[in-house]
């Protein structure tokens, strides 16, 4: 999504906000909007790591089952990316941060029919309603963020505002592991921790790799699967909120004007190697980060690391999030001073020193490793976003549209690893986010260099 230049810049007494004739808007007041969105789509997107534990337990599944959770959830990104990026061109960037928040919203009001049915299929669907606004919130909140200052700190601004998308991600995990897991916990015999607490406990039940579980009744897994209705549900009301506030502040971006591109001609990008490589390494990325993450509850719980109980083990995603809040943050700086490609090429190949590490290991080691992975997944998409972008001028609507597609690689890379999981180990099934890190590791060396003109 681009915005082209204005014809003159806005005084500061003007109640809206123009574009400058360099290109980008300066309107401090409207980066704090952007970045509530980067908060508010991060934090739900992480939520899943939460519901993937719970609803594997109550319906029985396996690894591949579970995982149609992130399926459904990042297959929205190849239906609605494009054509999302078309509508977000003819309504305007704050209407469309108004439709995405209210789509979100109406997924999460679908988990009430699905809790009280009890039926995976609706928590499918649901989530898919959800992630369809996610998309649009994200088509509108990428590009904008870039130009919302000068070019040539676009990196840097866009890892600073995937830094408030961490602290989402940070934040909402480890309160969907006091809402949603506890009631597990207590039904393994163990009491919930306070919700300030991250002490690993052990669960005692923990053999041989697997926990012993009693076969769930329906009427057992309608009961069970209130705490994730109440919480979603919570969450519509927030959206509701944030909805309306967005709504009043529609017309403050003045200016917009998107080049008219058919379906073929946004694919055309992929013709560019620079581009099309980058968006490559989105779907990979996205794949490795979500499928380390979808099983790191699962993967804790197991006695090759720590044999935690299920509140235990959520709670360490603080960790894994974390980490990746802190280095976007610490990576907003070193963008600014070193060569993206070349440190995009560094966390890579750290991200793969991690995986590895924790595969060859046990216990304290193998866990604390893997939970590493999260510091250096930081600075990987924004990063990558902003060098495959790198000179598309008006284009960049359509590129992003492209990206967003590309994030589907969140729905195949989980799959593909819960498959391998279940065929053989879940320690084994890391090796995928290895082979993907090892690409965007060649992709940083190639792209190390300022894109041709």
């Amino acid at each position: 999504m681009a915005l082209a230049p204005a014809p003159e810049t806005t005084s500061s007494t003007d109640p809206s906000a123009d574009i400058g004739s360099g290109g980008w808007v300066n309107a401090p007041e409207l980066r704090g909007f952007v970045l509530a969105l980067f908060f508010i789509f991060g934090g739900i997107t992480s939520l899943n790591d939460v519901i993937i534990p719970k609803l594997k337990d109550l319906f029985t599944l396996n690894y591949t089952q579970a995982m149609l959770i992130q399926f459904c959830f990042f297959t929205a990104y190849a239906v609605v990316g494009i054509p999302g990026a078309m509508f977000v061109k003819r309504i305007g960037y704050m209407r469309g941060a108004v439709a995405g928040l209210l789509t979100m919203m109406a997924g999460c009001l679908m988990f009430i029919p699905a809790s009280r049915t009890g039926i995976y299929g609706l928590f499918l669907l649901a989530l898919f309603v959800l992630a369809t606004g996610v998309v649009l919130v994200q088509i509108v909140s990428n590009p904008l963020i870039s130009l919302l200052g000068p070019p040539r700190t676009a990196h840097s601004r866009l890892t600073f505002a995937q830094a408030f998308n961490s602290v989402g991600t940070t934040i909402f995990p480890f309160v969907g592991s006091i809402l949603i897991l506890a009631p597990l916990a207590a039904k393994a015999g163990t009491e919930a921790q306070p919700f300030w607490d991250v002490t690993r406990i052990v669960d005692p039940e923990c053999r041989g790799g697997q926990q012993s579980t009693v076969v769930p009744t329906a009427a057992y897994r309608i009961a069970e699967t209130q705490a994730v209705a109440h919480t979603y549900v919570g969450l519509a009301v927030a959206l509701a909120v944030i909805a309306t506030v967005v709504w009043v502040l529609r017309n403050r971006l003045k200016g917009e004007r998107h080049e008219v591109t058919s379906l073929a001609g946004s694919f055309a990008l992929l013709k560019r190697p620079r581009f099309a490589f980058g968006a490559l390494c989105i779907f990979l990325y996205v794949g490795a980060e979500v499928a380390i993450g979808s099983t790191l509850v699962n993967y804790l719980k197991s006695d090759h690391t720590l044999c935690l109980t299920e509140q235990s083990a959520g709670k360490q995603l603080l960790f894994y999030w974390g980490g990746a809040m802190v280095g976007r943050f610490i990576g907003s700086a070193v963008l600014r001073v070193v060569s993206p490609g070349k440190v995009l090429a560094g966390v890579a190949v750290g991200a793969i020193a991690l995986v590895l590490t924790s595969i060859t290991t046990t216990g304290a080691i193998s866990a604390n490793t893997l939970l590493a992975v999260g510091l250096m997944n930081s600075i990987m998409f924004p990063t990558i976003f902003t060098l495959a972008s790198e000179k598309l001028g008006s284009r960049a609507a359509d590129g992003s549209g492209i990206i967003n597609v590309a994030i589907f690689g969140g729905a195949v890379i989980p799959l593909m690893t819960g498959g391998l999981a279940d065929a053989t180990s879940l320690p084994f099934a890391m090796l995928i986010p290895v082979a993907c890190y090892a690409v965007i590791a060649v992709y940083g060396i190639y792209a190390r260099r300022p894109a041709a003109d």
